[in-house]
C-alpha cells in the first residue's frame, strides 16, 4: 500500500509539473504579446471573390527566457479557397499558406527576431473564395460572413474591418460608412470574436451558387472551442491548488523515495545530455509539398523530410549560448532559419551504490524522465509554438488543395447520400 500511496503521489507530481511547464510558456507571469491595431480591409471582385488586405502592429511584450523573440506568427483566414498571398511590407521575409488541423493560417516569417518592447508593423494581402451563399435568408439575395480571426491569449486594442460598400444592399451589425466603405470598429479581448455580414442582390456579381460559404473561419491554434478552454482553465486550476496544499506532503515523498532507492543499492548519477542538430528541407524533395513544421515525413507521399542530422558534442555545445541553454529532453527551434531545430535528450543514470557489508547489493534497470518545453520564438503558439497564439500565433505549412481536386464539401455530401 505505502508503494501503491508513492507512486501515486509521483504521478501526480509528474502531471502538475508538465502542467504547469507548458502554461509557464503560455503566460510566463502575464501576456506574452498584445495586439495594438488589426485592420482588415475587403473588396468584392467581378467574380464575387474578395480581395483581402492585412494591417498589423503586434507588440512583443515578453521575449526572455524560454519564451524567446518573435520571429514569425500565424494569422487566421477563413478557409483554404485563398490564392495570390503577398508581402506588403518590408519587415516580410516570407509569407505562405499553413494548416493546423481543421484551421487556415497564413504564415509570416519577419525579417528579423523581434524582442521585448519592440513592435512589428506588418501588411500582407490574399484573395478569398468560397464566401458567400446565395438566396439563404432571402430569394434573391446573397449574403457575405466574416469572421476574423481571434487569440486566445492576446487583446486586441484596436479591430477595424472596411468593406466596400458598392453595390451593397444591407449589412449587421451597424456601422459607419467612411469613404465609400463600411467601417466597424471594436477592440477584443482574449478569446474575443467579431462578426459581420453584408447581403447584396444576387445580380450585383458573378455569384456561384456551388460556391457556398465554408465557415471554417479563423480557429484558434487550439482547435477548441470557449468550453473546451474554460475547462482546460479549470483543471489547471485545480491542479494548482492541489500542489500549492500539499507540497510539504509532496517533499516527504521524494526523500521517502530517495532514501527508498539507497536502501534498494543505487543513486542517481550525474546528468548525461546529448544534441542533435536536425535540418528539415522547406518543402518535400519528392512530391514538393510544404513543410508542416518538424514532420518527419511528409504527409502526402511519406517521403523523409529531414534534409541532415548532426549530433553536437559538449565541447561545440559549450561555445553556442542557444544550444547550451537547452538542458531538458525536447526539442527547440534553433537559429533563425525556421527550418532548423535542436533534439536533446537529458538522462540521470542509476548509479550502483558500494556497501562495505557482505550482503549483496541489488540495482534495478535505469529509468529515464523527460520534459518537454514549447519555444516561443516563433510562435506568439501566438504555441511563440502561440503557444501564446490563438487565430495566429508565433508555429508549420501545408498545401491547399494540394491535388488540385477543386472538389466541394457539398459534392461529398450528397455522394454519401446517394
Amino acid at each position: 500500500m505505502r508503494k501503491r500511496a508513492l507512486l501515486l503521489l509521483m504521478s501526480l507530481v509528474f502531471i502538475v509539473s508538465v502542467i504547469l511547464s507548458a502554461k509557464s510558456v503560455s503566460y510566463a507571469g502575464g501576456a506574452t504579446d498584445e495586439i495594438l491595431n488589426y485592420t482588415i480591409t475587403v473588396d468584392v471582385n467581378e467574380d464575387a471573390t474578395l480581395d483581402m488586405n492585412y494591417h498589423i502592429d503586434w507588440k512583443v511584450l515578453q521575449s526572455g527566457g524560454s519564451l524567446g523573440p518573435v520571429s514569425w506568427v500565424e494569422i487566421g483566414i477563413p478557409n483554404s479557397h485563398c490564392t495570390d498571398i503577398e508581402a506588403k511590407s518590408d519587415t516580410i521575409k516570407r509569407i505562405g499558406l499553413s494548416k493546423k488541423g481543421g484551421d487556415v493560417l497564413i504564415r509570416v516569417d519577419f525579417d528579423r527576431s523581434y524582442y521585448e518592447g519592440e513592435v512589428i508593423s506588418f501588411d500582407f494581402s490574399f484573395t478569398q473564395d468560397y464566401m458567400y451563399e446565395m438566396n439563404k435568408f432571402e430569394e434573391g439575395f446573397t449574403q457575405y460572413g466574416f469572421t476574423p480571426g481571434w487569440f486566445d491569449e492576446i487583446a486586441v486594442d484596436e479591430l477595424v474591418i472596411k468593406w466596400n460598400g458598392e453595390n451593397v444592399e444591407s449589412f449587421t451589425p451597424e456601422g459607419a460608412i467612411e469613404d465609400g466603405y463600411i467601417t466597424w470598429n471594436t477592440s477584443l479581448n482574449p478569446r474575443g470574436r467579431f462578426s459581420v455580414t453584408v447581403t447584396y442582390p444576387n445580380d450585383a456579381f458573378q455569384f456561384d451558387e456551388t460556391k457556398f460559404n465554408q465557415v471554417g473561419q479563423e480557429k484558434s491554434l487550439g482547435g477548441d472551442d470557449d468550453g473546451l478552454s474554460m475547462g482546460a482553465e479549470i483543471t489547471i486550476a485545480m491542479f494548482v491548488f492541489i500542489l500549492t496544499s500539499c507540497w510539504p506532503f509532496i517533499i516527504i515523498a521524494l526523500l521517502i523515495k530517495k532514501a527508498y532507492d539507497s536502501a534498494r543499492g543505487f543513486s542517481y548519477g550525474k546528468r548525461v545530455v546529448t544534441r542533435e542538430k536536425i535540418t528539415y528541407y522547406e518543402s518535400c524533395p519528392h512530391c514538393g509539398a510544404p513543410l508542416k513544421e518538424r514532420r518527419d515525413t511528409c504527409e502526402f507521399c511519406g517521403a523523409s523530410m529531414i534534409k541532415s542530422k548532426e549530433v553536437i558534442t559538449e565541447k561545440d555545445a559549450q561555445k553556442d549560448k542557444e544550444i547550451r541553454k537547452h538542458k531538458n529532453t525536447g526539442v527547440y527551434h534553433y537559429g533563425s532559419s525556421p527550418n532548423v531545430y535542436i533534439s536533446v535528450h537529458s538522462t540521470r543514470p542509476k548509479v550502483p551504490i558500494t556497501r562495505s557489508t557482505s550482503s549483496s547489493s541489488r540495482s534495478s534497470g535505469s529509468s529515464r524522465s523527460s520534459s518537454h518545453s514549447c519555444a516561443h520564438s516563433s510562435c506568439a503558439c501566438a504555441c511563440a509554438c502561440a503557444c501564446a497564439c490563438a487565430g495566429g500565433g508565433r508555429a508549420g505549412c501545408t498545401v491547399k488543395d494540394f491535388y488540385n481536386t477543386n472538389l466541394k464539401l457539398r459534392q461529398l455530401s450528397l455522394k454519401k447520400h446517394r
